[in-house]
């Protein structure tokens, strides 16, 4: 049985899980993507892009998963936020390394 892994029920144009899930059925069932896209409105490269992203979840084929893509966006972003911060402080760092403590003149406590 051919799965359609989208956590939500539903794909990033819209379409349900289960309207995939029928999709990635008619092709494994010997139908032509050409004839299946036609039949049903929908662009011959979604049908592959769904395809590939199946048999990628089954390892059929190597590649990401629509779960793992998401991550991988997620975990990029966040390390672009965390160099960004780092960025920072570093520069901070360095305009603080020329000052001198508000304390350095006064004598010390008994």
């Amino acid at each position: 049985m051919l799965l359609c892994h989208e956590e939500d029920g539903m794909g990033r144009r819209g379409y349900p899980a289960e309207f995939r899930q029928r999709v990635l059925e008619l092709i494994a069932s010997g139908r032509r993507v050409a004839d299946v896209a036609r039949d049903l409105g929908i662009s011959e490269q979604t049908v592959y892009v769904w395809r590939h992203q199946d048999r990628a979840v089954r390892g059929i084929e190597p590649g990401l998963t629509s779960v793992e893509r998401a991550e991988l966006v997620s975990a990029r972003r966040r390390i672009g936020e965390l160099e960004t911060e780092l960025a920072i402080h570093r520069a901070a760092a360095e305009l603080l390394k020329g000052t001198t403590s508000p304390k350095a003149g006064s004598r010390q406590s008994r």
